[in-house]
Parts: structure tokens; sequence; C-alpha cells
């Protein structure tokens, strides 16, 4: 690991001053250590701003939720507010990692880090994510890679709570002390491959993200998220699906179908939410969202078994979020 100068800041105002001649922002750091460790990253300054206050807590309005990006993936999935009208945001949070990790890791910093895939990892290759010109996952090993949407790299989204937000069609606020403040919607967010494989978010070197907004919900909306990997408790996930449903009776109204671990960024699902929209949520529509949530996939060699593995995660959280089945026992507890 290189050397660097860490600078503690206690204020947005001061931590935006520090970000400057290539300073990195530093919260609880699991995922920027890693990369540093493994020589992907060599900031020459840490600006730390775990000790920012104002960056920490959830408030609840009429309008909806703002969640300071200090706050842990813990205390958002136990919050009652939003275990009550935000549940596939408290799944999303909660279902990341393991028990202590979720009660350091910040949402900030699950939305924000980088890809896992093990080329871009490695010390040892020199990907396309790094700013080469050749990706190693699609002749070499890519069973946990994407199988939709790709196109230079096929790398997958690792946010769980990004799948949470993008279904509730939040924004993360961005702040610099040049241009001011500025928000984004999560599907604007992340920047894919095929744009700049270099760069994971639209946030610029001198931005910090001040908050997280989430919209409240239309009457009558349910929701949830489920989460698949080979460790059922703390592994990234190797297929994930978080469903919104916007209910009138038994009617669908509106639905939201979100998808982790299938594509270079989190995505919709616009082929399995029309097999809901307008129908009664049942065994048979639900199976035919799970169906739809495939279609046009290209897997790559190793990793066709999520064919078999997204319309199942699809088809039991679209149960689960109406009410019609109880969390999948194969699901991440």
């Amino acid at each position: 690991m290189n050397s660097f100068v860490l600078a503690e800041c206690t204020s947005v105002s001061a931590a935006l001053s520090q970000l400057n001649n290539g300073a990195v922002v530093k919260a609880s750091g699991v995922d920027l250590l890693d990369r540093m460790k493994n020589g992907i990253e060599e900031p020459p300054k840490l600006v730390n701003i775990r000790n920012i206050s104002e960056l920490r807590g959830i408030r609840e309005t009429d309008q909806g939720l703002t969640i300071g990006p200090l706050t842990t993936l813990a205390e958002i999935s136990g919050h009652p507010a939003i275990q009550s009208r935000y549940q596939i945001l408290s799944d999303s949070c909660g279902h990341a990692a393991t028990p202590h990790i979720r009660n350091m890791a910040t949402i900030g910093g699950n939305l924000l880090q980088h890809v896992q895939c093990w080329y871009y990892r490695s010390e040892e290759f020199s990907c396309i994510r790094k700013g080469k010109e050749f990706c190693f996952a699609f002749g070499g090993l890519n069973q946990y890679h994407a199988i939709m949407d790709y196109g230079s790299c096929p790398s997958v989204a690792p946010s769980s709570a990004a799948v949470g937000l993008l279904a509730l069609n939040a924004s993360v606020e961005l702040q610099s002390a040049r241009r001011g403040k500025r928000t984004v919607g999560i599907k604007e967010f992340y920047v894919v491959p095929d744009a700049n494989p270099t760069r994971f978010t639209v946030i610029e070197p001198d931005e910090l993200m001040t908050a997280i907004v989430v919209p409240k919900p239309a009457p009558g909306t349910r929701s949830a998220y489920q989460k698949y990997g080979e460790k059922e408790s703390f592994d990234w996930a190797i297929a994930d699906a978080g469903v919104l449903l916007e209910m009138d009776g038994d009617i669908c109204r509106r639905a939201v179908i979100t998808m982790g671990a299938a594509s270079p960024v989190v995505r919709r699902s616009a082929q399995a939410e029309a097999a809901l929209t307008g129908k009664p949520v049942t065994e048979e529509t639900a199976r035919a969202a799970g169906r739809a949530s495939v279609e046009g996939a290209q897997p790559l060699s190793m990793n066709a078994y999520k064919l078999d593995l997204f319309p199942v995660a699809v088809y039991r959280t679209v149960l689960l979020a109406a009410g019609k089945m109880g969390r999948d026992p194969s699901a991440a507890a």
C-alpha cells in the first residue's frame, strides 16, 4: 500500500475543501482499503468523513425519506418507518454482507463500492476497468458475471441497496465547493462500462455525497427484496431481485422489478413489469414475470445457470411482496 496523508474532517465544508489533487473520500473504508491493498488505487490523500455528524441519520417527512450517506445498513434495515413503508429498502440493506459489517458499513459506501470482478481486483491483471483494452472475463472465469446489458465489460453491479433504491425511484444529492449541489437519480448515478470503463459513478473528484432522497411510495404499495448467493449469509449476490407493486385491490396497477448481479449497473426489467401490470398477482403472473426478466439475456461460458436462477428470484420476490409467499429459505437470511 502506498503512503498517504489523512485529512480528518468534522464538517461537509471542511471535507469539500480537501477534495483536490487526487484526494479520495473515506468513510468506514472497507472497499477503499481493499482496493488500496490490492494496488488498484494509490491516492495521495484520504479525506476521512466518518466524524461528520450531519451526514448521518434518517429523516421522514410527508414527501418521503432523507438518509445521510453515513447511516449504517443496520440502522436503515432496523428503522421502524422503513420496515413498515419502505420494506424493499429495509430488505436490501438488511441482507448485505454480515451482521457485524452491516453495523459499520454505510449506505453511501454500499452505493459507491466498485465491482467485485476478480480480474479487476487483482493487481496481476491490467483489465479494461483499469484503463486497458482487454477484458479477461470473456474468456476466463465468468460464473458470477453479467448475462444482460454488457458490452466491453461483463462485471456486475455489487450494491444491494441500489437494487432497492432504484425500485423506489430514489436519488442522491451531490455537493461541490465550486458548483454547489445537484441531485442525480439512482438510474443515472452509475456509469456503464461502454461509456467509460474506468468510472463507476457520475461523482466528480471534488464532489461529496450528502444525502439519499427517497420519495414516499404511493398508497397501496407493497415491496420486497431477496438475495441469492453461494454462501447463504455473507457473500455478494449471484442474483438478487427487488419488487415494488402498487396495488388496487387485487390488481397490480404498477410494477417495478429491479435486478442486481445481472448487468454492469442495476437494471429494471420492463418485460417483467409488463407481465404484472393491470393483472392480479397470482402464481401464474409471477412466474410469467420471472420468465420475462431474462428475455434477451446472453450468458457467458460459465453463468448460464443465471437463466434459471433469476426467474425463480423474481417469481418468489413478487409473491413475497404481494404477501402470498413467505421469505424464500434458499435466499440469504
